[in-house]
């Protein structure tokens, strides 16, 4: 089997450097390891809407996207795993997150594992996951992984995670979400992996 996973995450954060952008990172990297140790190949993409969100600026429909836009929405929809990330902003994820999911198709998302993850300042708004991000996956009829990923700023020095809780969280949650993935892909890839 030659076909690579396709793992992509995509940051909400409008900042560079940003909390949320490493934590998808480092998701997005465990992830990818736990596919290559069971001999998959994987290819990963990383979207930070603080680089491409501009290229969605004053497009109100999918037609209007810039070039640069409409490969971020296509890697969106043909992801294998989507990570998804972004800072809680007013009790929910950034505005521009939300408008780019806005011009991912409807059905594009149907049985596409997601997993689920969020930042903010402390630990009081760790259900912005069951809140906010799961009624939108919901709506798309994505399958959410079972365990979302949520860091507050005490898990951060100097932009890098130094929680040792949070790589614990981090490590459930790909323990747990691999099977979940395994499950969504065709049975030839499925029959191949045989180690998990």
């Amino acid at each position: 089997m030659s076909e690579a996973l396709s793992l992509v995450a995509v940051s909400g954060s409008l900042h560079a450097p940003s909390k949320t952008t490493v934590l998808v990172r480092e998701v997005l990297d465990r992830f990818a390891e736990a596919f290559t140790a069971a001999g998959l190949p994987v290819e990963t993409t990383l979207l930070e809407l603080s680089d491409v969100g501009r290229e969605f600026s004053g497009a109100l429909t999918r037609a209007e996207l810039s070039p640069a836009a409409e490969d971020a929405i296509r890697r969106i929809e043909s992801a294998t795993l989507l990570i998804v990330g972004s800072p809680v902003y007013r009790a929910s994820f950034t505005g521009l997150f939300k408008h780019v999911f806005d011009f991912v198709g409807q059905y594009a998302l149907i049985d596409k594992p997601v997993l689920l993850a969020a930042t903010g300042g402390s630990d009081r708004h760790a259900l912005i996951i069951e809140h906010q991000f799961r009624p939108l996956f919901s709506f798309f009829q994505a399958i959410t992984l079972p365990i979302g990923v949520y860091a507050s700023e005490a898990d951060f020095i100097d932009s890098r995670i130094a929680s040792a809780a949070l790589h614990e969280r981090i490590d459930h949650a790909v323990l747990r979400g691999v099977p979940v993935v395994r499950g969504t892909l065709p049975q030839r890839v499925s029959e191949y992996v045989t180690t998990w």
